[in-house]
């Protein structure tokens, strides 16, 4: 299985800093990153390690959420899926992501309510990107369309 890469170059102190941080392998883009944009409600046109895991966790999770729909003899027509990704003070000193929320809305053919909500919940505990965030509460929402 491959590897994937990302760069990030910073300049700077966190307050006043800023980066750039580089999708290496795909070398779809090169996005700015600040640490008060990071933590501040409006993003003001840059991304954050919160909106990368986001990105990566709603994509994990509808690969993972089709495949496991085929395994129960269903086909999924469309998934609609949002990863809400929080970051908050850390007890400990610092910050920390304190929560993430899956939400999913899905077209499919031959699975019912319980059937999609069980393949559902599987998928947000197989996905690899669920697996490597163990340490954060995930929760689902997820329901036919």
């Amino acid at each position: 299985m491959p590897t994937r890469t990302a760069r990030t170059a910073w300049n700077g102190g966190l307050q006043d800093g800023s980066g750039q941080v580089e999708l290496s392998s795909s070398k779809v883009g090169t996005f700015e990153v600040s640490f008060p944009k990071r933590a501040a409600d409006d993003a003001g046109g840059t991304t954050s390690p919160e909106e990368l895991i986001a990105a990566a966790h709603s994509a994990c999770y509808a690969m993972q959420l089709s495949a496991n729909i085929a395994e129960a003899g269903g086909t999924p027509q469309s998934l609609d899926v949002t990863a809400d990704v929080s970051l908050g003070p850390d007890k400990a000193g610092g910050f920390r992501i304190t929560g993430i929320t899956l939400k999913v809305r899905g077209e499919v053919e031959g699975l019912d309510a319980a059937g999609f909500e069980k393949a559902a919940q599987a998928a947000k505990d197989g996905c690899p990107v669920s697996k490597a965030l163990t340490g954060t509460t995930i929760t689902l929402d997820a329901a036919l369309a």
